[in-house]
């Protein structure tokens, strides 16, 4: 604000009440201007933050979903200290030999079809006038053969089977007696009473859901090509009443799973139609269980209507040892509070794969001519580190992965800490990067967890495989109809992975299942045991 010199105020008073004036003016504009520079710097973090969502976005729509680095990302720190802290390096003497490497070149090719399958000979000849050598005219014996090989599809039959009960009687009491006897075979207890289903026709329709994701209407599209009419309707009461079977098996094989001592959990959505009081597009959550490295597999699935903590506090009730989670608070009231004087019976490991996963998105969440040499790109090598040191230890024995660990992964994991700390205050905390480090520093003392035991993984990856494939067949059938079939499912889902993880073929270990479970004592445990997964021999 200018006043020109010839109308200032002559008085010293009005002086002084003027230039107090203009100060409060200059005051207010300075307030004004630092407002605006604050508002502009939170706009363009709010614009970095947008764009940074706004390429990734792209990239997971557009991109490769892998999470693989690319090769100049795996240029790790301190790589040459690693290799040598790996190997010894044997210096060459002149006296030394010479070793001499050899190997096998792979031959290019179609792989050979397995030698177990069924074979069909078909064998073409000359015919009898066409044996003889056009030269001398001799008779020509056969010198050898030439075999090409095809591979022949057999589609599904179907065929009825009748079990037949012969009944016997006594002539001589039709004669001479009052009361005749009578006596019938005995023969296997069907499946499920008043119903066509066989084990194999059961396990043929569970098969082809669970495994193969083939929804039960198209199911029974299938059936109506090979001339059978079965409703969708009467394929859900099938498997219903099948799952009801496997029920004892999955209920034993739960109480094996809380004997162990590492365990790994994740949970996913799932639409539920028919819950009472709730909307049909209220999610529900499938929960997953399973096994570490320690002992046969163990996989199984829990159906609950929300993603409440208490869920996996039931499931997993009596279970001591480590458990291996994603980060979700829900599973935070497995450990004891310490602060009361007990040790904790649940210990919960942290996944160093999600910390790498936000790692990766911050990275590509920037342009890509400043992604190199950037703070990204040095967590995400840092992570790497560790990794490259697992994939070295992968078959190493218990005690030798924790004293390795000790020497080669917990000095990178003290640097990373230190590193994740300086830096915290400098990166905005909502943007990619800021999220990374504060989900690894929130998460540190679930993460360091693997240095305590050789049987800890360094991610939850077991988990998150294992429910892929619920995931996968739940983008075939969408939802399930009524509570009953999602607990049906859990049940199934679980024998059929379980059985798969040890090595059996989920069709030929269901039919060895319903082929026994009906004429068994389901409340004899020794009975049941010898039909878990792990206890049933792969065929041959």
């Amino acid at each position: 604000m200018l006043i020109a010199s010839n109308k200032l105020p002559e008085n010293r008073d009005e002086l002084l009440t003027l230039n107090g004036i203009l100060s409060a003016k200059i005051e207010e504009q300075s307030e004004i201007i630092h407002r605006l520079e604050t508002l502009n710097e939170q706009l363009v973090s709010r614009l970095h933050l947008f764009e940074e969502q706004l390429k990734l976005l792209r990239h997971k729509r557009f991109g490769k979903s892998s999470e693989r680095t690319v090769p100049e990302q795996r240029r790790l720190f301190d790589e040459a200290e690693m290799i040598a802290g790996q190997e010894p390096v044997k210096e060459e003497s002149a006296e030394s030999e010479i070793e001499t490497i050899t190997y096998e070149r792979k031959k290019p090719g179609r792989k050979a079809l397995p030698a177990d399958l069924p074979r069909e000979r078909i064998e073409y000849e000359l015919p009898e006038q066409e044996q003889y050598c056009p030269e001398c005219g001799e008779h020509m014996h056969k010198l050898g053969e030439d075999i090409r090989s095809e591979l022949k599809i057999i589609p599904a039959q179907v065929k009825v089977v009748e079990h037949v009960r012969f009944k016997y009687g006594c002539r001589n009491c039709e004669k001479n007696n009052v009361t005749v006897p009578i006596k019938t075979a005995e023969a296997p207890r069907p499946l499920i009473s008043k119903s066509y289903a066989s084990p194999s026709s059961l396990s043929y329709v569970m098969t082809a859901k669970f495994v193969d994701g083939v929804p039960l209407y198209r199911q029974e599209k299938h059936f109506a090509r090979l001339g059978i009419t079965i409703s969708r309707s009467m394929l859900s009461d099938w498997t219903l009443k099948g799952s009801t079977l496997l029920e004892p098996i999955y209920g034993v094989a739960q109480g094996a799973l809380i004997r162990r001592e590492v365990l790994h959990a994740d949970e996913t959505t799932l639409q539920v139609l028919k819950e009472p009081g709730r909307s049909p597009e209220t999610k529900s959550y499938m929960w997953l269980y399973r096994t570490g490295r320690d002992g046969p597999p163990i996989i199984l699935y829990d159906y609950q209507e929300t993603r409440s903590g208490e869920h996996p506090r039931k499931f997993l009730s009596g279970f001591s040892g480590y458990l291996h989670v994603d980060g979700y608070s829900g599973y935070e009231g497995l450990e004891r509070s310490e602060k009361a004087g007990e040790s904790p019976s649940v210990k919960l490991c942290g996944c160093w794969s999600h910390l790498r996963r936000k790692a990766d998105e911050a990275l590509k969440g920037l342009p890509s001519n400043k992604r190199k040499g950037c703070r990204a790109k040095e967590l995400l090598d840092r992570i790497n580190q560790l990794f490259l040191i697992e994939r070295g230890l992968s078959k190493c024995e218990v005690e030798e992965r924790h004293t390795e660990r000790q020497k080669k992964s917990r000095p990178i994991v003290e640097n990373l800490r230190s590193w994740l700390l300086g830096i915290k205050d400098e990166v905005l905390p909502k943007s990619l990067l800021g999220t990374a480090v504060t989900y690894g520093l929130n998460q540190w003392e679930k993460l360091t967890r693997f240095l305590e035991d050789g049987r800890i993984d360094l991610s939850n990856n077991k988990a998150e495989q294992n429910i892929r494939p619920f995931v996968i067949g739940r983008k075939n059938f969408l939802f399930c109809n009524t509570p009953g079939g999602a607990r049906a499912s859990a049940v199934i889902y679980s024998l059929i992975e379980t059985a798969k993880a040890n090595g059996l073929n989920p069709y030929a270990y269901l039919t060895h299942l319903f082929e026994r479970l009906p004429n068994i004592d389901t409340a004899d445990m020794a009975s049941i045991e010898s039909l878990l997964p792990w206890n049933v021999e792969p065929p041959k």
